[in-house]
């Protein structure tokens, strides 16, 4: 709880002054700028015209690889399987690499391989990495390339490619952040400085691990800037119910920072993977097994699985990318009768638009990947990317967004975000498929945990802006200005 603050001199985006008075996390006031007398215990913070908006939300993260992946080895720019292999030979010079078999595994992160001209391939690894375990990590988090030091590390000597998907890749990345706590919980609050230096209060945690112990000790510690949502996986549900916990319930001990999230499941896996659920087949994987991606949980057993949780009074989260993939998802929440969200939702036929409203069913998703997967959806999805990340078509049928980064996917930054949202496009080329943009106003909407404005009663989570958002340039959207934060009438952050 915080005393009372006035935020003198103000303004709301495309508005006269205001002054905002907060007293005790809340929001006491916003009115026309020196109509009310001012109270000297007050403490006064001049604005100097500067724009207040709601703290914004990032409600997809990964908070543990975001941590983990400034620490690694950026494969971003590899433009080839042999790329990547010469920038992993470098850094191994770099470091002096012996033959020494107990050394650390070197972890690198970011390759992007859905345009590649070659293919990854253990043997390509083993050519320069000797007996030095080396496990490298897709951009999307979908696939994981061994050499053969680590496939024997991970018990999968036999694999004949060292490319491990899905599933097989999500357990070899939950054993690579196993950091000493103490080190990690030092790298998350770093994280969370630098998103409360974006005007970031909250985020919405998916990490595949038992989050709440993690951030219950962070925040009690004092090592946090950020309000925190954790998700829950299925092989974490009987332990869930067991502890009681519901989706929304404060977490005892945490000044309210602390609220359990979703119930998530991951159904199918990813477009650069190629693994993402379809209802037509991948462009040269015609004929063959998984030719249109995996469905990595089945519908029969998605219902029973989300009846359970939901009757726990968890709300579920699902994770479909793929067109099929959505449908099955939106067939079962039709069929349970519930509501919750699907995350991702980038491919999405017309006939399902919709149903995302008819059901409540929010659509959680990450405008910048439209961004990064424009060329390899124009591959991979053609004639289909009309109704790919296709923002306006769902906020057209009625339904709810909400914005996110799926940081390390993409850079946890709200404003990144935004602009993905309402330009289409992140360089000087064109807009990609311009007619699914939304607005400044819309995408702030769904930035902002639903909030549209800075009102009386709600809570003193505000982004204090240099530039009026709704009159900012795609440019002045990418790189806003931030001047300060504050979390429930706390500066977070403080550049004023």
């Amino acid at each position: 709880m915080t005393g009372s603050v006035l935020l003198a001199g103000a303004r709301l985006p495309g508005g006269a002054p205001v002054d905002v008075h907060v007293a005790d996390g809340r929001i006491e006031s916003v009115g026309a700028a020196g109509a009310v007398p001012r109270d000297p215990s007050e403490r006064v913070v001049e604005l100097d015209g500067r724009f207040v908006v709601p703290g914004l939300w990032d409600k997809h993260v990964h908070a543990t690889q975001w941590a983990l992946v400034s620490r690694r080895l950026d494969l971003a720019a590899a433009e080839s399987a042999a790329d990547a292999v010469t920038t992993v030979a470098e850094r191994l010079r770099l470091e002096n690499a012996t033959a020494d078999t107990d050394a650390d595994t070197l972890v690198g992160y970011g390759f992007r391989d859905g345009l590649w001209p070659d293919a990854p391939h253990r043997a390509l690894l083993d050519s320069v990495t000797g007996t030095r375990p080396v496990v490298l990590v897709s951009a999307d988090l979908h696939c994981c390339w061994l050499n053969s030091s680590a496939l024997a590390q991970y018990g999968r000597s036999e694999h004949q490619t060292g490319l491990l998907l899905e599933d097989d890749c999500f357990a070899v990345t939950r054993t690579l952040g196993a950091v000493e706590t103490q080190t990690l919980d030092g790298w998350v609050r770093d994280t969370a400085k630098a998103a409360a230096a974006r005007g970031v209060v909250g985020v919405v945690d998916l990490e595949m691990s038992w989050n709440v112990d993690d951030w219950t000790r962070r925040i009690r510690s004092g090592t946090t800037e950020l309000r925190v949502r954790f998700g829950i996986y299925p092989q974490h549900l009987d332990r869930a119910i067991d502890a009681g916990l519901v989706t929304g319930a404060v977490i005892a001990g945490t000044g309210g920072l602390l609220q359990v999230g979703p119930f998530k499941v991951i159904t199918d896996g990813s477009l650069n993977t190629r693994t993402a659920y379809c209802f037509d087949e991948y462009p040269g994987l015609e004929g063959q097994r998984d030719s249109r991606g995996l469905l990595t949980v089945a519908y029969d057993e998605l219902v029973p699985l989300l009846r359970r949780a939901t009757h726990a009074g968890l709300v579920p989260a699902v994770h479909a990318i793929g067109d099929r993939a959505n449908r099955l998802a939106l067939d079962a929440f039709e069929r349970l009768g519930v509501g919750g969200s699907i995350e991702h939702a980038q491919l999405v036929d017309e006939a399902d638009f919709e149903r995302f409203a008819r059901l409540g069913v929010i659509a959680g998703v990450q405008p910048e990947h439209a961004l990064d997967d424009r060329d390899v959806a124009d591959r991979y999805w053609p004639g289909r990317t009309g109704r790919a990340f296709a923002l306006a078509s769902l906020l057209g049928a009625g339904a709810e967004l909400a914005l996110g980064s799926d940081a390390p996917v993409a850079p946890l930054d709200p404003w990144v975000t935004i602009a993905a949202a309402v330009a289409r496009t992140g360089d000087d080329r064109a807009p990609w498929h311009p007619e699914q943009a939304i607005s400044v106003e819309d995408a702030l909407v769904a930035s902002s945990d639903g909030r549209r404005s800075i009102a009386t009663g709600g809570p003193a989570d505000i982004a204090v802006l240099d530039v009026d958002p709704l009159a900012a340039s795609t440019a002045e959207l990418r790189r806003m200005p931030v001047a300060a934060t504050l979390l429930a009438g706390r500066f977070t952050y403080d550049a004023l």
